[in-house]
């Protein structure tokens, strides 16, 4: 019985990256060899096994076999004659099978265990297949595609690129059940260049298939006066790398890249204009949220952004009355932290342009001394000397017209004061 740490740990180590979690394969170990160590079994579709001391999972080495569609069709076979490297050859790619033998207590020696050239690869920066039963599992596209999002100068070697687009092309992409697909975008969007993972789904034709309402923003012009990069696709690149060089969490990002959906399909006769785009937006990311089955958090930042980020831009222009209503209606007063997510999604905006990198956005500051000076109103107060005046009928109505007069008159002094 051998132990080997293999996977991202070896990678990583070798890049000089911080390890996060290892990957531990057991080669030459039955289930009840483990189970008699102490390891207690929790693999559903083959063993694995948690350290009786860490806790870390432990995997028999095992290979795999096609039976049907998708990631979920596969046949496992373990036993203890199945070999490291027969284990290493199920692998996605190169940098990923290779491994290192664990001495007790956790020790790692010897040198490492490379049988498909992984520090080849990774010396050229390059993402290869380790064999063609790449073909099988449509989730080794969207590992591949968050993989670029995280080594952002590595390229997809030239055949392994033509084996995505054969998948995309037989339809294997389509098997794709919608919370993967989520786990990995939501993932990729977390790395430092998510542009990098739009751009190598693109490449094999599998944006089109997983995400078709950001795939048909590419090609679509916008004016230039506002938008010097003129390509609609190519900005939302701009704005979602702009939103990960800031730090932003993960429904800014996502907000991000589905700010502009509706410019998409905006009619060719009236472009480079897109009036209304904002409503458009929305209506299409309603459904997308739907079919992904995407958290609560991204989906209502995302619709609030879509929606407004055309008013927020607008802000400078507006009085007290109309940013309380804008306050009101994203319901800033009672969210105050979405609030702010949703104004550095649309400072991504505009900075995620061509030559607007680092354009100043009052717009941002105009908006938290409103929501300040706004917040600052006492509604109960209001609403208890209307009590107070006796007056019955249509009370609610009348408190909260109050409110709201109370609100923009709070509004009006604090920005006379700023």
């Amino acid at each position: 019985m051998k132990i080997y740490v293999v996977g991202g740990a070896i990678r990583d180590e070798m890049l000089g990256l911080p390890v996060r979690d290892r990957d531990y394969v057991v080669v030459g170990a039955t289930p009840a060899q483990m189970v008699a160590q102490g390891y207690r079994p929790v693999g559903k579709d083959f063993p694995v096994f948690l350290h009786p001391d860490t806790h870390e999972e432990y995997a028999l080495a095992r290979t795999e076999r096609k039976t049907a569609a998708g990631y979920h069709g596969f046949q496992f076979y373990y036993s203890p004659d199945v070999t490291l490297e027969e284990d290493l050859a199920r692998r996605d790619l190169t940098i990923n099978a290779m491994a290192r033998e664990v001495q007790p207590g956790g020790v790692l020696t010897g040198e490492v265990v490379d049988p498909f050239g992984g520090a080849r690869d990774l010396r050229a920066r390059v993402f290869r297949h380790v064999s063609e039963a790449f073909l099988e599992d449509p989730v080794r596209i969207l590992r591949i595609a968050r993989f670029a999002a995280r080594f952002a100068d590595f390229a997809v070697a030239p055949e392994t690129l033509d084996l995505m687009r054969e998948m995309v092309a037989s339809g294997e992409v389509d098997a794709l059940v919608p919370e993967r697909v989520w786990q990995e975008l939501s993932r990729g969007l977390m790395e430092s260049k998510p542009s990098r993972m739009f751009e190598v789904l693109r490449d094999c034709g599998a944006l089109a298939r997983v995400l078709p309402e950001v795939d048909a923003l590419w090609g679509v012009p916008q004016r230039a006066d506002y938008h010097p990069e003129v390509d609609t696709g190519v900005h939302v690149m701009m704005v979602i790398d702009h939103a990960a060089a800031q730090g932003y969490t993960l429904p800014v990002r996502f907000a991000a890249l589905t700010h502009d959906l509706g410019k998409g399909t905006t009619p060719e006769d009236v472009l480079p204009r897109h009036l209304g785009h904002e409503g458009r937006s929305v209506d299409l990311l309603k459904p997308l949220c739907d079919r992904l089955r995407v958290p609560n958090d991204c989906r209502e930042l995302a619709v609030l952004v879509a929606r407004e980020h055309g008013n927020v831009h607008r802000v400078t222009d507006m009085g007290a009355a109309a940013l309380v209503r804008l306050l009101e209606r994203c319901d800033a007063l009672r969210k105050p932290a979405r609030f702010a997510e949703a104004l550095q999604a649309c400072e991504s905006d505009l900075r995620g342009r061509l030559n607007w990198e680092n354009a100043p956005y009052p717009q941002a500051e105009r908006l938290r001394v409103a929501l300040v000076a706004a917040r600052g109103v006492d509604a109960g107060a209001i609403a208890q000397a209307i009590a107070q005046a006796g007056e019955k009928k249509g009370d609610a109505g009348k408190i909260k017209e109050a409110v709201h007069q109370a609100r923009i008159a709070a509004v009006e002094a604090a920005l006379a004061s700023s």
